[in-house]
């Protein structure tokens, strides 16, 4: 995520943002030009914007009950942003529980919307596409079952992930280093862009089945043996034990990594959080590629800030921030996620 300054003051201001604390003023999000401004009103509802530009613009309808900082230009036929737009299924206003809930969703929806955009991926509404467009259906799983995952373009999320004891519980059970409702967008994301970044292009889905496995096999079948005799040897092939259930499951596991990765490096990148030694001869000697490979430098420079930071996190007597070591067959699988989506950004 990259960091903003308030275009009225200069003060460092923050993604989610709706007010600046500094001066006051009022910002929002811009999803075109992917800038977080301030605005002065215009008298009439509407907001102008205060470095002079043109343009006139309002609010997202959901401004209150998501929380949510888009802003449209004032003559969108649309009443919700190009994020909350995306959401076909939400609770009811009077499920004031599940409502928090959402509103906690919708802010990590907005982060992977700005982070897919960023890396020039492109995402095709459920209108535009009835079959398989993207929309996501945040939905209560209080009296009723709800399974977080993806179909057809349709991305569920089970709300109680958002609730912090919860998936807490739910990590500790499944053993699982990390646990958030970011990540689950990235992995369920992840499955969507398979058709567009690996089916459709033969020569990457032949070297997709070389490093994953072949998707063709009975995903019911994986399933079933996977939760009935889960793999123990897993870190030396895959970047996580959900990853072996199916080719499906690790390619999405690996993507939603790659975008772990590119967001924490545009992060550090954009607060001037840099590392010297010995953090950058111990990453570089982590990632000592027996092929070289496109991401390699990547992964160095990723290895080198997350030794720091985890160095820093237990001189406060906190756990490893990244706890993960990326096996040379991790990384030439999350080589295969960069080329594949950087292939496609590119012919936009």
């Amino acid at each position: 995520m990259e960091a903003f300054r308030c275009s009225t003051c200069g003060q460092l201001v923050f993604f989610d943002n709706s007010v600046c604390l500094q001066c006051g003023s009022a910002l929002g999000y811009l999803p075109a030009e992917r800038s977080l401004l301030a605005f002065a009103p215009d008298g009439d509802g509407s907001w102008e914007r205060v470095d002079g530009a043109p343009g006139r613009y309002r609010n997202c309808a959901n401004l209150q009950i998501a929380r949510c900082n888009w802003m449209l230009d004032v003559d969108d036929a649309e009443a919700l942003c190009a994020s909350c737009v995306l959401t076909s299924v939400r609770p009811s206003d009077d499920e004031h529980e599940a409502i928090a809930a959402f509103a906690a969703a919708e802010a990590a929806k907005r982060r992977l919307l700005f982070q897919v955009a960023d890396l020039g991926l492109p995402i095709v509404d459920r209108r535009d596409d009835p079959d398989a467009g993207l929309t996501f259906e945040f939905l209560s799983s209080r009296g009723r079952s709800v399974t977080t995952g993806h179909e057809s373009g349709v991305i569920t999320l089970d709300l109680s992930e958002s609730d912090d004891a919860h998936r807490e519980f739910v990590r500790q059970q499944l053993g699982e280093p990390y646990r958030t409702v970011l990540g689950h967008l990235r992995h369920e994301i992840g499955h969507y862009y398979w058709p567009m970044l690996v089916e459709r292009h033969a020569d990457l889905l032949t070297e997709f089945r070389d490093l994953f496995g072949d998707e063709r096999v009975s995903y019911e079948d994986a399933m079933s043996d996977h939760y009935a005799s889960p793999a123990n040897d897993w870190e030396t092939t895959h970047v996580s034990q959900y990853a072996t259930m199916h080719p499906w499951e690790d390619w999405a596991e690996t993507f939603a990594h790659y975008l772990h990765i590119h967001g924490g490096l545009q992060t550090a990148a954009s607060f001037g959080l840099t590392v010297g030694e010995p953090s950058l001869t111990a990453g570089a000697a982590a990632w000592s590629a027996p092929v070289p490979v496109e991401i390699g430098p990547t992964v160095a420079e990723w290895l080198a800030l997350t030794f720091a930071l985890n160095g820093m996190s237990r001189s406060i007597g906190e756990g490893d921030l990244y706890p993960f070591v990326l096996s040379p067959t991790v990384v030439r699988k999350l080589d295969l996620v960069h080329r594949a989506a950087t292939a496609v950004a590119s012919t936009r």
